[in-house]
């Protein structure tokens, strides 16, 4: 062999074996985390008001005409009775039309309170869906595994453990010193709404000079991650710390119509064929964020040791890795703005030619980039300029809470101790949740649901089949009234 070619496999082997003693050492950071006590919880209890709760069909609508405030009313009632010492105990005040405030006061009021968030509405059931699910979606019914129906995951499983963990608080005599707000609005599910009852609470708190110290709605959860030979028996839990912008934007065009016996080379719909794809063929720029960054740094880390080989270069195979990401729907949501054409519309008949021609776009949009980018960026990316460009309804993305305040430590910690194995990560919600209205009076908004919940169960979400283990209930009723112990304190 050459000198240097001796040399070359020299230095090759001395940046293999560097690699391996860093492979080695590329661990997650060692924390003592003590597991928590033995705690007192009811699921029995819990699972028989959860399946109560989902027979109230509390269904939102853009159009609150359309809206059965009766059922509302079931709910309310419903609460009174299912939990008398808060009934007792909390100050409870309704923020028209149907918006639940309950306010339990606590020993110092000199501190700013803490509030847990839940919505009570529900999405409707796809008409002629009905048959297709297991056990009817307004039933709640329990089977022993799950509990089966409309709202199990989305979310009157959280909005009631809430209210269970305070009532099992208050059997126990505990008393906070912060004020601890429940907060419940009536049509989370109506997204960019102008009647919005989450931020009709807000406003009403504000009025009041309420400054909360922390929020915590639903967002994240604890997904089991275990990959054979890769990454075995790891939870991730994300902890929402923002949240994506929403936009339905049409785009129209015009033509002269007619019939359709005389038809020109392009029509309308033609025409806006060619909008459709001018859009989804130049997609927003992809970028890794700084917590997406972590996120992929703090699973990297606990990948086998053969794996890390690879994985402890993760720095650098971050152009590989947002390549990959752009080609999987899935991945390329958590790194860009992104474009979903879902409706169009077009001539009222099938032998007329349409003389306007529309597709919604819904956009859901990166932080930093707001509503008036969308539509730049629409006539930008559109070869024809002869368009109309319409907000139907937006909402811009949220800020970012900081991950260094007393309440994101308390959320940390809590997934930590209650599951040791578990991967605690920040991260930007995709859906929206009620959390951002909370804004001019909270700095500290968090979005995390403490439900172990197969990814694949997670898609039933507002589809057929919805349910909720019940092998997640415990830990999830611990974690309220951990939280709210450890929260409402100095």
């Amino acid at each position: 062999m050459k000198t240097s070619g001796k040399i070359a496999a020299c230095a090759l082997g001395v940046a293999a074996a560097a690699n391996a003693v860093h492979a080695a050492a590329f661990r997650p950071k060692k924390e003592a985390v003590a597991p928590l006590p033995a705690e007192n919880v009811n699921v029995a209890r819990y699972r028989a008001h959860l399946s109560r709760a989902i027979q109230i069909k509390t269904i939102s609508n853009r159009d609150t005409d359309r809206v059965d405030w009766n059922e509302f009313q079931k709910f309310q009632d419903f609460i009174d009775e299912a939990f008398p010492l808060i009934r007792e105990t909390l100050e409870k005040t309704v923020v028209p039309p149907s918006n639940l405030v309950f306010h339990w006061k606590g020993t110092r009021s000199d501190l700013d309170p803490i509030a847990l968030l839940g919505h009570q509405d529900v999405v409707p059931v796809t008409s002629g869906t009905e048959g297709d699910w297991v056990h009817p979606p307004f039933e709640g019914v329990d089977d022993g595994e799950f509990i089966w129906g409309r709202g199990a995951l989305d979310m009157k499983n959280h909005l009631i453990a809430v209210l269970e963990a305070t009532e099992t608080l208050l059997e126990e005599g505990f008393t906070p010193e912060r004020d601890v707000y429940l907060l419940f609005g009536d049509n989370e599910e109506v997204v960019a709404n102008d009647k919005n009852g989450a931020r009709d609470i807000m406003n009403y708190l504000k009025d009041k000079g309420v400054h909360l110290d922390c929020v915590l709605d639903e967002g994240g959860a604890m997904l089991p991650v275990d990959v054979p030979h890769v990454i075995n028996n790891k939870y991730l839990a994300g902890i929402g710390i923002g949240e994506k912008g929403y936009a339905d934007i049409e785009v129209a065009v015009c033509a002269k119509g007619g019939h359709s016996s005389q038809p020109p080379k392009h029509s309308a719909i033609g025409r806006l064929a060619d909008v459709i794809k001018d859009l989804e063929n130049h997609q927003f720029k992809s970028e890794f964020s700084f917590n997406m960054k972590q996120l992929l740094d703090s699973v990297a880390r606990n990948v086998t040791y053969p794996v890390r080989l690879v994985t402890c270069n993760v720095k650098a195979l971050q152009p590989l890795l947002l390549q990959v990401f752009k080609l999987i729907p899935p991945a390329a949501c958590m790194i860009r703005t992104t474009t979903g054409v879902t409706m169009t519309q077009g001539s009222p008949a099938a032998n007329v030619l349409p003389q306007r021609a529309s597709v919604t776009v819904n956009f859901r949009a990166m932080p930093g980039v707001t509503t008036d980018d969308l539509v730049s960026h629409i006539r930008k990316v559109v070869r024809n300029k002869d368009i109309e460009v319409n907000v139907l309804n937006s909402k811009e993305a949220s800020k970012m809470s900081p991950t260094d305040s007393r309440a994101y430590g308390i959320i940390a910690d809590l997934c930590r101790r209650m599951e040791p194995n578990s991967i605690v990560v920040p991260y930007l919600v995709m859906g929206g949740t009620d959390a951002c209205n909370y804004e001019p009076i909270c700095e500290n908004i968090y979005r995390y649901a403490p439900f172990k919940a197969d990814a694949s169960l997670l898609l039933c979400t507002h589809g057929t089949n919805e349910r909720i283990p019940i092998s997640c209930m415990e830990e999830g009723l611990v974690f309220f009234k951990n939280f709210i112990r450890e929260a409402s304190g100095e």
